[in-house]
């Protein structure tokens, strides 16, 4: 599976997991809950594979890294829609329980979310082929390696402010660093001298 087909079985599975979680829950509000946990975990996968995918590939070339290398694209949009759910999940949980959900959040939180989100926006927007040509290659880099960052350290700060709820935010907090690991760890592999043979 590869493509926009595989955006499409994505985005198939997560809004079908994201209905058996409300409907699973003894209350609407904590279906809006699990689905907002689901979808924060789904989430960094999808980010961390697409932001890995490049390092990945340079550091083990095999079947598995060149597909997600050739598939980079799809699984950020994958991420975006995933996301996006997870928007809609707590945007649908202020309205229900105002006081539950402004005991969960704060003001700065918001802005910080925000900021992510308009990020997500523009390079899901400029995953199409004509929004990429019309900003330019230069300007597409920037966007995505600035926004990519972003995203990375949104990830960072909301599992890292969870770790005492359980191990799962531990692993969470793992993936992330991770994420960040690998391209470094590429970017010196590409850097190191090629020793020169002598006679």
């Amino acid at each position: 599976m590869k493509g926009w087909r595989l955006c499409g079985v994505v985005a198939v599975l997560l809004v079908a997991m994201a209905l058996l979680l409300l409907v699973g829950e003894r209350s609407h509000v904590d279906g809006l809950r699990s689905v907002i946990r689901a979808t924060a975990r789904t989430s960094l996968v999808l980010f961390a594979l697409a932001f890995t995918a490049s390092a990945l590939v340079r550091l083990w070339p095999t079947g598995i890294t060149q597909w997600l290398r050739r598939n980079r694209r799809y699984l950020g949009v994958s991420f975006a829609i995933s996301h996006f759910i997870h928007l809609a999940a707590i945007v649908a949980l202020a309205r229900v329980d105002r006081d539950l959900f402004w005991q969960l959040t704060t003001p700065a939180n918001i802005v910080l979310a925000g900021a992510a989100y308009v990020f997500i926006a523009a390079m899901t927007a400029t995953s199409f082929d004509r929004a990429a040509a019309w900003l330019g290659p230069r300007k597409w880099r920037l966007l995505h390696l600035a926004g990519g960052w972003y995203i990375w350290v949104s990830f960072a700060v909301a599992a890292g402010k969870r770790l005492p709820v359980g191990p799962v935010y531990w692993a969470m907090l793992g993936l992330v660093v991770l994420a960040a690991i690998l391209p470094a760890a590429a970017t010196q592999r590409q850097n190191r001298p090629v020793p020169v043979a002598t006679s």
